[in-house]
Parts: C-alpha cells; structure tokens; sequence
C-alpha cells in the first residue's frame, strides 16, 4: 500500500502526534508499505534537518509561534498544487490518513476528494476543551474555525461548537480512529462519528528495549524522585505542581523536562517557595533521553485535566514499570494500574491541596516500598509494531469496503 498521512505540523516538531506519526511512518515501511507525510515546511536553524528526505512533502508555510517551532498552511489551491505535483513523483496513493484536526486536515480531505479515496482519521484534539483552554474569547474562535473549515473543505455543514467542527470535517472519512478509549467514547457519544477505534499510539520498540536494559536493578536510595514533562502552558497545569511541590512539605527531588512559555513563571516560583533544592528544570531533552529519565525515576506526576487526547507521558511510564501520580481520571481508568490518582471519585479535583496529598501518599509508598506496579501487559499492547499492524489490518479493511 501507499498511505499517505496529512499533518498539521512538520513530524520533525516536538509534540505527541508527530512523534505517533513519525514511528507510524516508520513501522509502516518496517512492513513493507510506502508513506508519504504531507505537512508545513519547518523554520529556524532545525528547518534543514530530514529535508532531503524523499517521504516529506513540505508545503510552503508561515511560522505561528515565537520559537518558529511550529507553522501554519494556507489549505488553498497553491497548497493543493504542490500537492498534486509533488504525488505524480510518487507511486499511486491507496489510502489517505489524516493525522491532523486542523489545516493538516483541510487539505488531506480536499486530496482525498479529488482523487477519490477513502480517508482513515485519527483524532488527536479535543478541539472543544483545547480552545476554552487556550483561547481568550473562545466562542468567537470556535465560530471562526467552524467558517474556515466550511470554506476551505466543500460539502461540510455548519457548525458553532468544538463537537460540530469535528462531526462536520470526518464526514468524508471511512473509518475514525482516537488514541484512547475515553476520547472515542467521547467523540461518539457528541455525534462525531457512530463508531470510533480506539488504538493507542505506541513507543518505538527498539527504544523500549534500549532503555529497559539500561534501566538499574534496584532503586538507587534517596529521597523520592518525581519526573514531571510537557508543554509548559496552563493547560498541562505546570505551576499548580510545582505549588503543590511546596505544599507537600516532603524532601523529594523533582526533574521538570520540556519548555514553553511559562518556563520564567515556574523558575520564580520555585525560587519565591524556597524549593530551589528539590527542582530542576532540565529543559527539552531528545525522546530516549526523556525515556531513561522515566525508567529512573520513582514516579512520573500528569497534572493536565480534561485536555489530553491520549496523554501519552503516563503509558509510557507505564512500559517502563514506572508508576505515575495522575490528576486526569480518564487517563488513570486508561492506564489502569499503577496509579496514585489525585482525585478517588470520577470527579477530578484540581486543587493544590489535593496533588499535595497524593504527592505524599506516593513518597510515603516509595520509601516504603509499597508503590503500586504498572500491568506487565502495557509494555507488549504499547509496542508500536502491536500499533502498526493493528493499523494496517483497518486499513485493509476500508480499502476492501472501497472496493465493494
């Protein structure tokens, strides 16, 4: 098969979906299949790295961020005819994936409109919490999203809502897939689409096992040790651990991994609560890095509530055997086993108060020995070869329901 995967950011770029979509691509060739990835021309000094990699189709692109990390397309017709001219170099496409909710996903339609085939899309957004998180005015957003994807995909409704902009956009598609149980269900339940596959993004399997062999034997004494990363934005909910940190009172060492533009904020206020001694903030560090810094750890804290499509930091913890503190309940019901959740109902409570206790439930448990264990069966389900061939076998299944 040719798959072709539209993005709505460079694949190269930090981020869940496009980590998901690069070992996508590459486990998809490990199987014999070629990929081609469509998606915005990256900026800056990294604009050079994989450029001559023939499985890129980058499309001319304006930066949107400050770190020129992350740009936008213009889903038009220039875009559409750098498309086209650039896929007569490559062989006949069979199937198209959407790995995109926005741009990316504009223009995989329209290329699956005009050449007539079937579109396999994978959800990565909670478009309706990701922009009320984000978004100043977010209903005035959210009607301007819904006017751009009216006028920029032919034949889809109107629409007001998050919920409506998704149901609109995977009105041309064969098959719906989300990366976790709790996003489908959700997708489904607002009408989205009337069934939605849950299936995982997975971890590259080479790299688990690099990192599992490299991992100690036993723990390495101190105090407990907490590993905290993403996205430093208010949704991932940085600054309330970090005040829950302080909170505690408990003598821990917390590794802070990632960037963004609260980064200033938190480094103040870990200054300002005197708790200098138990965080470092370790910037963005390479995947495999990121990886043997989980495996090391003693727990991985998730703090975002209600905002991740999958929240992929805490199964990966849990391929590791690294247990995590989590704030989300769906997340947790997700992972299963292993957990400390912040909130014991299905209600998540987001207080500083309530990450505090379980802050010290954990470090209680782990000087104790008592920490709970992550399934032994996550490792194997989250193997990207598992993902991969789970992935293909629906592809095979719309393209026979294509043909018939």
């Amino acid at each position: 098969m040719h798959i072709v995967m539209f993005a709505d950011q460079h694949v190269e770029t930090l981020g869940g979906a496009q980590v998901s979509t690069r070992l996508q691509r590459l486990y998809l060739e490990r199987a014999g299949h070629t990929v081609t990835v469509v998606a915005p021309r990256r900026h800056g000094p990294r604009a050079r790295v994989n450029s001559g990699d023939s499985a890129y189709v980058d499309l001319p692109s304006v930066p949107i961020t400050p770190d020129r990390e992350y740009a936008l397309v213009w889903p038009g017709r220039g875009s559409d005819r750098v498309v086209d001219r650039r896929m007569r170099e490559r062989p006949p496409v069979d199937i198209v994936h959407v790995q995109a909710d926005f741009w990316g996903a504009f223009l995989g339609y329209r290329f699956a409109n005009r050449h007539r085939l079937p579109v396999v899309h994978t959800m990565h957004n909670r478009v309706e919490t990701g922009i009320r998180a984000t978004a100043p005015f977010p209903g005035l957003v959210m009607r301007a999203l819904n006017a751009w994807r009216r006028l920029s995909v032919p034949g889809s409704g109107r629409g007001r809502d998050g919920w409506d902009y998704l149901r609109e956009l995977s009105g041309g598609a064969s098959a719906v897939t989300a990366p976790s149980t709790h996003f489908a269900r959700r997708l489904e339940q607002h009408g989205v689409f009337p069934t939605v596959e849950a299936m995982w993004n997975g971890m590259d399997d080479d790299v688990l096992e690099r990192v599992v062999a490299a991992m100690p034997s036993e723990r390495v004494d101190g105090p407990p040790r907490f590993v905290w990363i993403g996205r430093m934005s208010p949704e991932k909910r940085l600054l309330p651990f970090l005040d829950a940190v302080a909170r505690s009172g408990v003598d821990m060492r917390v590794e802070v991994i990632g960037g963004g533009a609260q980064m200033r904020r938190a480094r103040r206020m870990v200054a300002d609560r005197g708790i200098d001694a138990r965080v470092a903030f370790l910037g963005g560090l390479p995947y495999e890095l990121t990886l043997e810094r989980i495996a090391r750890a003693d727990a991985l804290v998730q703090t975002s509530i209600g905002f991740e499509t999958q929240g992929m930091t805490p199964f990966e913890a849990a391929a590791l055997g690294t247990p995590s503190v989590m704030s989300d309940p769906d997340i947790a019901d997700e992972v299963g086993s292993g957990v400390w959740r912040v909130s014991p109902g299905a209600a998540p409570d987001p207080s500083a108060d309530a990450l505090a206790r379980a802050l010290r439930v954990a470090a209680d448990d782990i000087r104790a020995g008592t920490a709970p264990t992550p399934s032994a069966d996550i490792r194997d389900r989250f193997r990207q070869s598992t993902r991969t061939a789970e992935m293909i076998e629906l592809y095979e299944r719309v393209l026979a329901e294509t043909e018939h």
